[in-house]
């Protein structure tokens, strides 16, 4: 599969996104912990959601004693974001840029002050 197409199958699906928003707010869950945010999901379908997330490096588990741990890897989201996203926002963002830039620059300078006032005592 080309490289990231993994992650973004793992990533189109909103149960396996709600996997990784768990896991985010808190890393190292066991498998139980897990298919407690699923209730109407087996524990079956929560384990294959995982093997996907895993193979796409999105997971990773560890065992802890007699559990295992399951933690977040953010990294092939960063490289994907690197890859894909950047590249087309880059042009967008200097645009942004250049824009605010020259609003700032045809604004009188004290347009951009505040002042503050204070209650007069009746």
């Amino acid at each position: 599969m080309e490289q990231g197409g993994e992650v973004f199958r793992a990533l189109a699906d909103p149960t396996r996104r709600a996997l990784l928003d768990g896991l985010f707010h808190s890393d190292g869950q066991t498998l139980n912990e897990l298919c407690e945010m699923f209730p109407e999901m087996t524990r079956f379908g929560v384990m294959k959601h995982l093997a996907v997330l895993a193979e796409a490096d999105l997971v990773i588990t560890a065992r802890d004693g007699r559990m295992k741990r399951h933690y977040l890897n953010p990294a092939p989201i960063e490289q994907i974001a690197n890859r894909w996203i950047s590249k087309y926002a880059a042009r967008f963002t200097a645009a942004l840029i250049a824009l605010d830039e020259q609003v700032a620059a045809d604004q009188p300078a004290d347009q951009y002050r505040t002042t503050s006032r204070r209650a007069e005592p009746a």
